[in-house]
């Protein structure tokens, strides 16, 4: 079985301070040994009809469902959500098992 994803695409309240909360993501993040990668961006290209006001997209990788389970259970993801959610004016939710097709090249 591949890797288990939790892939969150959000549009983000007026006036959040952006940086502030990606911030404390990463530092979330960085404290949970079974997130076993990170990613996070805003959208630049999209029009906007495509992008149907979503401006942010968050994607976290683990080994298994066991270990994502663990991260949703973790004490500083619980402490983060009170943070984010707040923020978030709109959201989209997939946790999925990965089917790959296509490695990604190394570096």
């Amino acid at each position: 079985m591949g890797a288990f994803n939790h892939y969150v695409i959000v549009k983000l309240k007026d006036g959040v301070a952006v940086e502030e909360l990606v911030q404390g993501l990463e530092k979330m993040i960085s404290g949970i040994e079974q997130v076993k990668s990170f990613e996070w961006g805003k959208d630049i290209e999209s029009h906007e009809m495509l992008r149907q006001g979503f401006t942010h997209a968050l994607l976290m990788t683990f080994n298994g469902k066991e270990d994502f389970n663990a991260f949703q259970s973790h004490p500083d993801h619980i402490e983060f959500s009170k943070l984010f959610s707040p923020a978030v004016e709109n959201i989209v939710v997939l946790d999925f098992s990965s089917n790959s097709v296509k490695a990604p090249a190394s570096e």
